[in-house]
């Protein structure tokens, strides 16, 4: 509608794809990702991070260099980090795309 509503509608639908993909990926039922919930009381391992990395790529037509801006990836704690992180680098690396 306004432009202030704008990016809120993407994001947010953004932010839901990654759930689903996280889910799919690290095997974790999709209502216990919830924002505050720790990454590795999940059981998603490093390992487990490249794999979900790599489907967002596939499955969303992105490049995530993990050695650049979001090299911090394998500091994220919460699932509620580590969606913030990669949507926020998705929508800013798209925006001028």
């Amino acid at each position: 509608m306004n432009s202030t509503d704008a990016p809120a509608a993407p994001a947010s639908e953004l932010a839901e794809q990654l759930r689903t993909i996280i889910s799919t990926e690290g095997m974790v039922p999709i209502e216990k990702l919830t924002p505050d919930a720790a990454l590795d009381s999940l059981g998603i391992a490093s390992a487990d991070m490249m794999v979900i990395l790599m489907a967002i790529e596939e499955q969303l037509g992105v490049h995530i260099p993990v050695h650049s801006e979001l090299a911090s990836l394998g500091e994220m704690k919460t699932v509620g980090e580590l969606i913030d992180a990669l949507t926020g680098y998705i929508v800013r690396n798209s925006a001028g795309a």
